[in-house]
């Protein structure tokens, strides 16, 4: 397990062109993030979306933000309003984009603006399916994505749904950002395994940051 390195400075793997795994790179900021993710999901509280197919997303989803990802009968969309809630968005937490802003500069990708937040919340079982992430029109900007709680195992290929897949394992604190030449590639996240994590119990979260 990589925790046997906790003790060590954060560091930075090389994954595909324009893509970079930080170690560790959020746990200095891991409470203030779980703290914020309470104060998020009291204001617009987690749900399971529905794909225009009629499937139910096995893992549990919040935004915050300018805009939130949402899916409706006609697709994927970002839009403003929380459809639940009928209200704005809760605004991003500074803690979430003085982060955001700083794994991305250290991987190379300057003047990052994120305007939206994906929050997922994964439980025993629950699994993100091999997808892009090309809902948004700034194609050029990075997604910064961060794992908090129980590890799980990191699928990514590459411009084609069944091209080779890397399988990495993150932990509590690691951070993955990818953009240029690998923006688009697939991937997704395998079933959680049972666990208990002191930070967050039986459960994973996500943050995945997007210029959109």
């Amino acid at each position: 397990m990589l925790d046997l390195f906790a003790d060590t400075p954060p560091w930075q793997e090389p994954l595909a062109p324009g893509a970079y795994i930080l170690r560790r790179r959020a746990l200095a900021e891991a409470q203030g993030l779980i703290a914020a993710i309470t104060d998020v999901s009291a204001q617009s509280p987690f749900r399971q979306m529905v794909t225009p197919g009629g499937y139910t997303m096995s893992v549990a989803m919040t935004n915050c933000g300018n805009v939130g990802w949402t899916t409706n009968q006609r697709g994927y969309l970002y839009a403003s309003i929380d459809p639940q809630t009928g209200n704005l968005w809760p605004a991003m937490p500074a803690v979430f984009l003085s982060l955001a802003q700083a794994c991305a500069q250290e991987t190379g990708y300057e003047n990052f603006r994120p305007d939206a937040c994906l929050i997922n919340r994964y439980a025993p079982g629950a699994k993100l399916s091999l997808h892009q992430d090309k809902d948004e029109q700034a194609l050029q900007a990075p997604i910064v994505s961060v794992s908090l709680g129980l590890p799980a195992v990191f699928q990514f290929g590459g411009l084609k749904r069944n091209d080779p897949l890397q399988r990495v394992l993150l932990e509590h604190g690691d951070v993955v950002v990818w953009g240029g030449e690998s923006r688009l590639f697939y991937h997704g996240i395998q079933p959680l395994k049972e666990g208990h994590h002191p930070a967050t119990g039986a459960c994973r979260y996500n943050l995945t940051f997007r210029h959109t």
